[in-house]
Order: structure tokens, then sequence, then C-alpha cells
């Protein structure tokens, strides 16, 4: 007859060893299989019924999971709730009757039924010390949580968390510009493989348009550096906001940003170009209490499957360069 401390070894095995066989396979390209797996290792070894592991976004000031039972992804502003409560005091934090708690947020039960009894939040840090998100566990299966035995179960699957986490936002910070927070050309390839080869290859239409920001260095001489990063990050934010949610605007370098519309005919695309460089043009960037006015011009293109990415960027630039040749602020196609 097997213990209980051994049957939940053998349990912590398992999960390892399905885990690293995932690793060595993972078709998804993304760290999600792990953190399924860690939460998963998280709940048997302090023996609760589930776990969540959230992560902390400090740009948009958000705790998001994907990976609690019975929902899909949840996001919460990263003031509220037992997590946020969490992150902002640094330390562990545990209810045993969350419904009496102040910062227990009873909506996921309200919609799906279930029945919180105890809760267990565990932040967790990088190697700098920096917290970066949590750990939770949910309903202790023999009672209560009891913050020494059961943070010191916990603290394996909580550090080997906080190293992966840390892995994630290294690789995701290497795919964004930093002054724009729009995925950089590192971002555009590695989404390509990911999403845009694939609707290509079900024959479904993709189209782009690469654009430039006229008579740039003439702001940058006229106005300053820290005024030429505020007309791109604003820029930035004029692409991005005329984005659905299939959209992506990526700076692909200097002055130049590129937006691909999956699902996009080329007309599509030279109506949503048109209807951005309007917006643009009728707009002003408050670069530090300096008004600076500005233009666009515009490249577009409809991807041919049977050409390079770098041959249907290339057509869209020489339709951008034309736009730039005859008068600048203009879209052609």
């Amino acid at each position: 007859m097997i213990r209980n401390g051994e049957k939940q070894l053998e349990e912590i095995y398992d999960i390892c060893n399905r885990l690293y066989t995932d690793m060595c396979s993972n078709k998804k390209n993304d760290h999600s299989v792990l953190f399924s797996y860690l939460t998963e290792l998280g709940k048997s070894l302090v023996g609760a019924d589930r776990a969540s592991f959230w992560k902390w976004d400090k740009y948009k000031h958000e705790l998001w999971t994907a990976s609690a039972s019975g929902v899909d992804r949840i996001i919460i502003p990263d003031t509220t709730g037992l997590v946020g409560k969490a992150l902002k005091e640094q330390r562990v934090v545990i209810t045993n009757d969350p419904y009496n708690d102040p910062n227990f947020n009873s909506a996921v039960d309200k919609k799906t039924g279930y029945v919180t009894k105890s809760i267990l939040v565990m932040p967790i840090a990088d190697v700098n010390g920096e917290f970066i998100g949590a750990l939770q566990v949910i309903n202790k299966l023999d009672g209560g949580f009891d913050e020494e035995r059961d943070v010191r179960c916990l603290s394996l699957a909580a550090i080997v968390c906080g190293i992966t986490l840390e892995s994630e936002t290294f690789l995701e910070n290497s795919h964004r510009d930093k002054l724009t927070r729009l995925k950089n050309r590192m971002g555009f390839y590695s989404d390509f493989s990911k999403k845009y080869t694939k609707l290509l290859e079900e024959g479904r239409p993709l189209s782009m348009f690469i654009c430039d920001i006229d008579k740039f260095k003439r702001v940058n001489d006229t106005y300053g550096h820290n005024a030429g990063d505020a007309v791109l990050a604003f820029n930035a934010s004029k692409l991005s906001g005329a984005c659905d949610e299939e959209q992506c605007v990526y700076r692909w370098g200097g002055e130049e940003f590129i937006m691909m519309m999956p699902d996009y005919s080329l007309e599509q695309c030279v109506e949503k170009a048109e209807s951005i460089r309007k917006d643009i043009m009728d707009s002003s960037c408050d670069a530090a209490g300096t008004v600076i006015k500005y233009t666009v011009s515009f490249g577009c293109r409809q991807f041919d499957p049977d050409m390079s990415i770098e041959d249907n960027i290339s057509a869209a630039d020489e339709h951008l360069y034309t736009a730039k040749e005859t008068g600048r602020n203009k879209v052609v196609y």
C-alpha cells in the first residue's frame, strides 16, 4: 500500500515527466504549457483543489491569468483582489474565510457556481527581487491553509514559476520597442511564423501597409530628439488605436511602421490607411507643451503567398517611396 507521502511524490514525478516531454516538443512555441504544469504542480504540493498563476503587467497596471479552472482568461486591475494585496504588501496572503474578506472578489464564483473556502497567494519575484506575479492555490483539501507549512511546500513551484516568467518577460521585451511599446521587427517575424503563415496557407487574404512620418528629420532638427520621441510615441498610439482585435502594428525601424490586417482585401487596407492618414493630419502631438503637426505617407500591399516576406514588404515599400516622391501625405497601392 502506497503511503500518502509516496503517492504525492509520484504525482510530482508524473507532472515533471509530462512537463519535460511537452517542453521537448512544444508546438505552441510559448510559455503557456509551462505555467499550466507549474500550477498543477503547486496544487499537488499543497493538496489544493485548484491553482492559478497570475502575471503582473506593470505597463497596463493589470493582473491576468489564463490558468484558472472553469473560466476563460481573467484580467483585473493590479490594485484589487487578494493577488493585488499580496503584490502590494509583498507578502504571502492567506484567508480561510474568503467571503468575509473585503479583498476577495466573488465574481468568478458567482459566474461558475464554484465555492471558495480557502486561498493562499504567494507573490513571486525575479532574480533582482522585483515582484512580477503570484501563485494562487484555492481550497485546501484537508482543511485550511497553514502559512508556515504550505508556503514551504509551495516554494518549489513558486521558484520555477518566477524563473519561467522572467524568461517569458525577457523574450517579450526582446520583441518590443522600448519607446513605443509596439512589437519590433523580431516580434513581427515571430508573429508571422505563428499567425500569418497559417492564414496564408489557408488561402485567406492578408494585407498590410508600411508608413513613414513625413520629414521626420525636420522634427528632430527643429524641436529636438525628445520631441521626436514624443511624435514617434504619439504616432504609435494612433496606429495601434486603429487596430481591431486581429490586426497588429509594428515599429519596423526609425520612423517606419507596419500594420498587418488578416482577412482584409487590398481595398479595405487602402480604406483603413486613408482613414488613419486623415486622422493623423487633423491631429497634433503635444511634446512637453510644444504642439507639433505632422503627416504620414503610406504604401499598401496584399500579400502574395508565392513571394517571400521580404519581397512582399519591399513591394509595399516601393509604393511608400512613390508616395514620398509625389508629394507625401498620401496612400499609394
